[in-house]
């Protein structure tokens, strides 16, 4: 939520949520800058820092792991200018940085890789250019230049360039860490039949393209919510098809045994009317819900304003797009913000048996709750179908012929694990 929320009371009431739910008295605690040093939840013994919590959190690890984790100097550091220079504890420091242009690293002489087996310092530098267009990014590492040789890009290679970089072998493939769903809103479309006439009339392989995605490499398909690889996570499907695969007669014969006629159930969802591509997705998206026997009425509003639409419970649409990306790789980073009552689900999903089942998961020894919440998972698609999970990421990253030690980081998506990424002398 940023430094701003998390200590700005009087502005975000609620503050962060983290903080509240998890630190000892973190629902008053207003920060060093604000609330100074004295405070009874960080208590510090030496080398030794301990972090005491107002109730169990067993994700500890994960949020202490976050990149954005690490000490900052109690004195002299400015909170809004810290993040152009931050104190370097790892192989590398910055060397220069131009927010929104450029980022250099280099090498830290201050770091012992005695005392920090966990990160290397292979490269003698890093250098980050936030302005070069994708076209570019590409025609630079397929080019084999000697620039492009050790370049790796952070953005999803284009379609056209996807053929040529698998060829030749410049592909890293790995699976990102969200997982992509329509909303139908639960307050609206109550009628499980409906939600799932939805699912099988949903043109799954015809959009990824119409995204800039490449069918099989960007986009994988399932019924569960919890991604591939996530612990815990079970393969199942609810529907009668295969998982991608789309079914018209199937969702107008759903249709019609809820009670509706062929265009008599009006699905009303927003789009983003001035970029081009998201025209044509809109168009795939009204041409197979028609075939599929719904009435669609799509919302058009300017990019700027798409978010606002979505986000908004009170307005006129009754199908929302979008995903979720986990804060870390647990169910309880999916399954209470999607599916709680209070947990701002775009689905505006609430039924009280589930709110019983995170509340008891949520309980449970750590390493019970994978399996009970891949569990939960499965019932709550079963027994109420309250998102169409349209695919997961997939993330192949594309890099130079001399990249070597590159796997995809599957919680941050389109960024390599850097602490093996090398370049091949």
């Amino acid at each position: 939520y940023g430094i701003k929320r998390s200590f700005d009371r009087d502005t975000f009431v609620d503050g962060p949520p983290y903080s509240n739910d998890y630190f000892l008295n973190g629902d008053t605690y207003k920060g060093v800058y604000t609330g100074g040093t004295d405070y009874d939840g960080v208590v510090v013994e030496g080398d030794t820092v301990t972090i005491k919590m107002a109730r169990p959190f067993p994700e500890m690890p994960y949020w202490g792991a976050f990149p954005a984790m690490g000490p900052v100097p109690e004195r002299g550091s400015d909170p809004d200018r810290y993040a152009l220079h931050p104190l370097a504890t790892g192989p590398y420091k910055f060397a220069e940085y131009i927010p929104g242009e450029s980022l250099t690293l280099v090498r830290n002489e201050q770091w012992d890789p005695d005392t920090d087996p966990g990160r290397h310092a292979y490269p003698d530098r890093y250098e980050f250019d936030f302005t070069v267009p994708q076209q570019q990014i590409d025609a630079t590492i397929l080019g084999d230049s000697e620039q492009g040789q050790t370049t790796v890009s952070l953005s999803r290679v284009l379609t056209q360039d996807y053929p040529e970089a698998k060829e030749l072998d410049r592909l890293t493939p790995g699976p990102g860490p969200c997982t992509y769903m329509l909303a139908p809103d639960y307050r609206k479309i109550t009628d499980i039949r409906v939600r799932q006439a939805i699912g099988y009339a949903y043109p799954y392989e015809q959009l990824p393209p119409a995204s800039g995605g490449i069918e099989a490499a960007t986009t994988l398909y399932g019924t569960s919510v919890l991604p591939p690889g996530l612990a815990g996570r079970q393969d199942y499907t609810v529907l009668e098809t295969e998982p991608g695969d789309t079914d018209p007669d199937k969702a107008k014969a759903l249709l019609r045994e809820a009670g509706f006629a062929p265009g008599e159930y009006e699905l009303k969802f927003g789009y983003i009317e001035d970029d081009p591509f998201a025209v044509e997705r809109n168009d795939i998206l009204v041409d197979a819900f028609e075939a599929a026997g719904f009435k669609v009425s799509p919302f058009p509003t300017a990019s700027e304003d798409i978010s606002t639409l979505i986000d908004d419970p009170d307005a006129p649409i009754n199908l929302r797009s979008g995903g979720w990306c986990p804060d870390w790789p647990s169910g309880t980073s999916w399954i209470p913000p999607l599916f709680g009552s209070d947990g701002g689900g775009r689905a505006h999903f609430a039924e009280s048996e589930v709110d019983a089942a995170i509340k008891r998961i949520s309980r449970l020894p750590f390493e019970d709750q994978p399996a009970a919440w891949g569990a939960l998972d499965k019932t709550i698609m079963t027994d109420y179908y309250p998102a169409i999970v349209t695919g997961y990421q997939a993330e192949p990253i594309l890099h130079g012929s001399r990249i070597g030690g590159i796997n995809v980081d599957n919680i941050l998506g389109e960024m390599p694990t850097w602490e093996d990424l090398h370049v091949i002398q």
